[in-house]
This record gives C-alpha cells, structure tokens and sequence, in this order.
C-alpha cells in the first residue's frame, strides 16, 4: 500500500515512501544512498513487493461465480525468512500462488540490490517492510474484525479495491486480465489437477524470468511460454504445460513454429502480416524442469538460428543439444 521513489537531496539520493495517509496523500523518508545507481534497484524491488502484498488483499477472488478473499499467509515473508519457503509451496489458485512466486522472486531481488549498501541502510529497509507489513496487517483486521486502529503520525490507510500501488502493480500477474485467464483455466478442475497445474506453472515462471528481454514471455492463457528470438528469420519456440481438466493436453510439449505471410506472394521480411504455423512438435514423455527449459531458451536466444535447423528434424529425430525426440511433423 505504498509507492517508493528516489530523489536527489544535497549529494544523496532519498528513498522515499508515499502513501495514502488519514489527511491525504503523505511521504516519509526511508533511507538515503550515495549514488542513484544503489537506489535504483531497491525502489524497483521495494514497488514490487508492496504491489505483490497489497493487490491480492485488495480484490475479490470471484472463481466458480462467487466472492471470497484471497489468503492472507504472504504477508509473514515480508518480515519473517523462514516464511518465504512457504510462497513455493501453496495450492489456493494459480494466480494467487503465481503472485507468491513473483513475491518470492522480488525479496530474493531485494536481498541482491542490499549487498552493496551499508548495514545502516539494510536495517532501515527491514524497518519499512516490518512498517507495511503491520500496517497492512492491521489495516486488513479492522477491515474483516472491525478492529480499531488508532490514527497515530505516519499512519498508512488501505481501502478494498483501492490498493495504493504503482500503475497497474508494474508486475503483469497483477492486471485484472491476467487474473481472469488463469481463473478461466481453473474451471470445473479437481483439487489434485490445481495443484498439479501450479506446479506446472512455477517451471514455466521460474524458467521464462531468466530470460526477461527476449521477445515473448508466459502466456497465461494457455500455461505457455513463448519465445522468439531477433534474427530468427520468422521462426519461433512454444513450451507447453499440460492444461488443467479433461479438455486440454495431457503432456508437456515443445513447438518450433514459424511465421507464415498472409500474402503468399509476400516474403516474410516484407509482410505486412503473418500467421503461427507449427513446423514439428516434441511430445515429453515427463515433466520437464526449470532448468532444463531454461537450457532450451538459453540456447534459442544465444543462435537464433538453432530454430530453422530444428525445424528441419524428421520424427524420431532429437533437436540438437537436448533430450528432446520430434514426435510429429506438421508437413509431413
């Protein structure tokens, strides 16, 4: 429920937290830095974690057509590091435990951008967590309990619906569309596919983070990650997880795909649009890992190139450099 900033003041650069207070808007100081270069990634990390904590609290979880709120349980890693495990390891909703993951992520985050500051400035960064976190826990018991909270000096304010965050959260899982795609793919899933389906989830996260500038990203509409590389001349990557319930794939599966001109007298370099067209597909006799889907993305980004000769694979042939046995090919 708070937006961080930097500012340059008499040679230093100020952390500053703002935030809705009970006369208005209202800022405080956090710390302050020698240079904006150290600044610059605590203040993304700090936006994120306060966007991460908040918005969950702050919407209705409207799955199967009703109205429930979203756990609270998240709130703890804030202050308490044995508690972060526990953000790997629920089984609410995919997009619930997906806000955990990217929470997760984002105290890892801050952790890293902390190691080059000074301890004074660590212990003030833990004093403003440990402020948002009780002010917020606080916030949310007077909201359900109708507990009173005294309007001391500093006093934070939250209101249902209105979270009090940078535009839109800056973290894409926190959009309202984003949301409602992985509440669509929840429906009418028994508990075991849930939790089957959020650990799928966490490969595809977990591997497509490592990997934030190349054009593409998790697709959560589909449980999908998808990746084309510059200088692939129109061809394309998609790892796919197995969709939750009866109607979607029941294995994971990689794609070579490519870009095929709507104008067949246009070339690719030249069309003004293209449509996907899968080129051979490798169906997983197991579950990939993290690791290994990030070795796949790795090697795609580095030789973009990689892609047209995979694509030249028959089946029972294995892409170059991994495990991976073509199972169809779509031109055949």
């Amino acid at each position: 429920m708070t937006v961080y900033s930097q500012h340059a003041n008499r040679g230093k650069t100020q952390i500053l937290a703002t935030y809705q207070g009970p006369g208005g808007v209202e800022s405080s100081t956090v710390t302050s830095l020698a240079t904006s270069a150290l600044a610059a990634p605590i203040v993304d990390a700090l936006n994120r974690i306060s966007a991460l904590t908040t918005v969950p609290v702050s919407v209705h979880d409207r799955r199967d057509h009703g109205v429930a709120h979203y756990p609270t349980k998240h709130l703890a890693a804030l202050t308490d590091l044995a508690s972060r495990a526990g953000l790997l390891s629920g089984a609410y909703s995919l997009w619930y435990e997906y806000t955990c993951l990217e929470l997760h992520q984002a105290l890892a985050d801050l952790d890293e951008a902390l190691t080059a500051v000074p301890e004074p400035i660590r212990i003030a960064i833990n004093v403003e967590l440990e402020t948002e976190a009780r002010q917020l826990s606080e916030a949310l018991a007077e909201y359900s309990e109708g507990t009173s909270v005294p309007e001391t000096e500093g006093r934070r304010t939250w209101d249902f619906g209105q979270p009090f965050v940078t535009f839109d959260g800056g973290v894409d899982v926190l959009s309202r569309e984003a949301r409602e795609q992985l509440d669509r793919l929840e429906e009418g899933i028994t508990p075991e596919e849930r939790e089957k389906a959020i650990a799928n989830l966490r490969v595809l996260v977990t591997a497509c983070s490592r990997f934030p500038d190349m054009l593409g990203g998790l697709e959560e509409a589909s449980l999908a990650i998808f990746a084309e590389p510059h200088d692939s001349d129109g061809y394309y990557l998609s790892v796919h997880a197995p969709e939750p319930g009866n109607d979607g794939a029941d294995s994971w599966d990689v794609e070579i795909c490519r870009w095929v001109p709507d104008d067949p007298d246009e070339d690719y370099e030249d069309c003004s649009s293209a449509t996907g067209s899968g080129v051979v597909r490798c169906v997983l006799p197991a579950s990939p890992g993290a690791d290994e889907i990030a070795d796949l993305l790795n090697w795609v980004e580095g030789q973009p190139d990689i892609l047209a000769k995979w694509a030249e694979v028959r089946v029972g042939g294995v892409l170059e450099g991994t495990r991976f046995v073509v199972t169809e090919c779509y031109d055949d």
